[in-house]
This record gives C-alpha cells, sequence and structure tokens, in this order.
C-alpha cells in the first residue's frame, strides 16, 4: 500500500512538470523576438553620425629654448685697469653708451707724441714740396719725406683706434645684466665684464621629426607655454635649418614672440605647439572606422539596413580620423554595435552620436 502512495506521489510530480514546460513553450512563442541591442523583430538598435567637413589641424608638439634676441659677452679689447664703470647693474642701456673705461695713460702720451711727430713731418713735407716745385730739391728726395710723413700720420690712426678700444661700448638697446669686475681691477680680453641681453623679444629654438621637414615654412604659426604659467603665448617661425640633424634625424626651427611686457624670461624651457596644416576636412569618431584587410571600412545606415563601404584614412588625432576618400558630405554613418553588424543587417537608429 504505501508503495502504490509513492508511485502516485511521483506520477502527480512528472505531469505537473509537463505541464510548467509547456506552458513555458507556449508563452516564448506568442512574445517576439527580440536582440541582444534592445530592437525587436531581429533588428539592432544602433547610434550614427552625419559626415560632414569639419575643421582640421595637424600639430606637431616639440619642447624649446627661450633665448634672447640678441646677446653679447661684455669683454675688453685690451689688457688695462679699469678706470671707470659707467652702467647700473640691470638697468637699461642705448646703443654706442659708453659702459667701461679703461686706463689710457699711456696711450695717450703716445698719441700726443705721434701727433707732434706728423705735423712736424706735415711742414717739413710743405717745404720740400715749394722746392720741389722750383728744382730745389729731386723728386726722389720729396716722394722720401711724403712716404715718411704718411707712415707717422698712420701709426697715429693707430694709436687712435687703440685709444678708442679702452671705451667700451653697448653694441645695441638692451638690458645689462650683474657685473663681474670692480673699477680699479685688472682684466684681460678674457675676462667678462657683464652681460647685455635685448629682451624687446625672444627667440625659441625647437626641433621637430624629419617627417614634418617639407610642411614648415617660415611664417607659420606657433603657441607655447612655458614653466609657472598657464597663459600661452604665441610666436612666428622666421628660420628652418635647411638641414636634418643626422644625430637625431630632426630638424631645427627658429621661431621668434614679442616680448615687451617681459613676460618671458631667457633661459627656460617652452612646450611648443606648431600648426602644420589647418583646412576642411571629413572626420569621424575613431571607434567608427573598422581596420580591415584591404584597409578600412565603416558601415552606413541606408534605408534601415547596415551598409558596408572601404574608405581610405588620413591623419588621426586622439578622437578622430580623417576620411580622405569612400565618403561623402551627407553620408550617415553607424558608430555603434559595430561588432555585431553585418553587411545588410537591419538595424534601427537610436540617436545621433556626437560628431
Amino acid at each position: 500500500m504505501e508503495n502504490k502512495r509513492k508511485r502516485w506521489l511521483w506520477g502527480g510530480a512528472v505531469l505537473l512538470l509537463l505541464a510548467l514546460g509547456i506552458s513555458k513553450v507556449l508563452s516564448l512563442q506568442k512574445s517576439p523576438a527580440r536582440n541582444p541591442a534592445g530592437g525587436a523583430g531581429g533588428e539592432l538598435s544602433v547610434r550614427t553620425v552625419v559626415v560632414s567637413p569639419q575643421r582640421l589641424e595637424e600639430t606637431v608638439r616639440a619642447i624649446g629654448n627661450l633665448s634672447a634676441n640678441e646677446e653679447v659677452e661684455i669683454r675688453s679689447e685690451r689688457s688695462g685697469k679699469i678706470r671707470k664703470i659707467h652702467f647700473r647693474e640691470g638697468s637699461a642701456v642705448k646703443n654706442g653708451q659708453v659702459l667701461v673705461k679703461i686706463d689710457d695713460a699711456e696711450l695717450s702720451a703716445q698719441l700726443a707724441r705721434a701727433e707732434q711727430r706728423r705735423k712736424l713731418a706735415e711742414q717739413l713735407e710743405g717745404r720740400q714740396k715749394t722746392l720741389l716745385e722750383k728744382g730745389g730739391v729731386s723728386r726722389e728726395e720729396y716722394d722720401r719725406i711724403l712716404t715718411e710723413l704718411n707712415t707717422l700720420k698712420a701709426e697715429e690712426q693707430l694709436i687712435r683706434v687703440q685709444v678708442e678700444k679702452t671705451e667700451i661700448k653697448a653694441p645695441f638697446d638692451g638690458t645689462i645684466g650683474l657685473r663681474y669686475a670692480s673699477e680699479g681691477s685688472f682684466v684681460t680680453a678674457d675676462d667678462r665684464l657683464a652681460t647685455l641681453q635685448d629682451l624687446g623679444s625672444l627667440k625659441i629654438d625647437f626641433s621637430i621629426p624629419e617627417k614634418y621637414a617639407r610642411q614648415v615654412r617660415p611664417g607659420d604659426k606657433i603657441v607655447f607655454t612655458v614653466a609657472g604659467s598657464e597663459r600661452k603665448f604665441s610666436g612666428t617661425v622666421f628660420a628652418v635649418e635647411p638641414k636634418v640633424d643626422p644625430a637625431t634625424r630632426t630638424l631645427p626651427v627658429r621661431a621668434v614672440a614679442s616680448n615687451l611686457n617681459r613676460a618671458l624670461v631667457p633661459g627656460g624651457f617652452a612646450n611648443v605647439e606648431l600648426a602644420l596644416r589647418q583646412e576642411r576636412a571629413l572626420l569621424l569618431p575613431a571607434g567608427a572606422v573598422i581596420p580591415d584587410i584591404k584597409g578600412h571600412k565603416v558601415f552606413l545606415y541606408q534605408g534601415g539596413k547596415a551598409v558596408s563601404r572601404d574608405v581610405a584614412v588620413g591623419l588621426r588625432t586622439s578622437e578622430k580620423v580623417e576620411i580622405s576618400s569612400g565618403l561623402s558630405p551627407g553620408d550617415t554613418v553607424i558608430t555603434t554595435g559595430l561588432l555585431q553588424l553585418r553587411p545588410g543587417a537591419a538595424v534601427r537608429l537610436s540617436g545621433e552620436a556626437a560628431n
């Protein structure tokens, strides 16, 4: 009796399970099919972007060095004792201004003697010329006196040049730096007395990879920043080295930037951005372009279907890819669900992606 009761219980359980299975199958047959992306009827829900010309800017970044427009070390061409220093450290000086005077007492004495000898020779030459005209002396004798006079004039001029070298003058307008000698010091040509810099504008020297050598030209614009400031400064390329550096495979470039407000300091580093190309081009989000065996392709949305299109790509940025051929303005490109797409697959738009 007990065994019979167990058989009835097992049979009832089996019938219950069969009833539940049949009910589940019927409910699945009545509900519409859905794809993983949320579309109904086998359609894949996707986002798209409409192709349109956009501004494309190709930028090269480099580290540059700042230097003064003009810079020179102030040194004496003659050895001697400093008699007077005519500048104040850190001050502005003008072109031709006397900065340092070297003692010239000995040269002044030599110059006075040369002047007297020259005057005496001039008097002698004058008398000899009068005698020559009257036939009192030979032409040969007169030429000897004239040669001696010209020699004395040359010696006097040489001494005057040496005297002028005892005055050290500013070669251009600029700002004088710290001085490294005092009045009374004995200096030679090897001793640096100070540094003069023209800070009205600054040079920015930097190098770019050799593959851009044909694209950079004098007149191109740069933007750069310096340490300790978030301000962006602008400059202009004015010289390009005609030869690539074989050691670094880079091309040296020099730009200039105005510094009238003295915001830039020579000797520092600059983070340079050089815009090589600015134009209108067809750009797509980088994720919309699919690498292919033949190159690259994209999927277009056409009449509810995904259509494959081969494209050629150009410049790449961090977020965009330039399409050089294969697309036209107005084409609608699918940007999501690309791994599930196949040519001819049914798709449903869920919105446009930001281009």
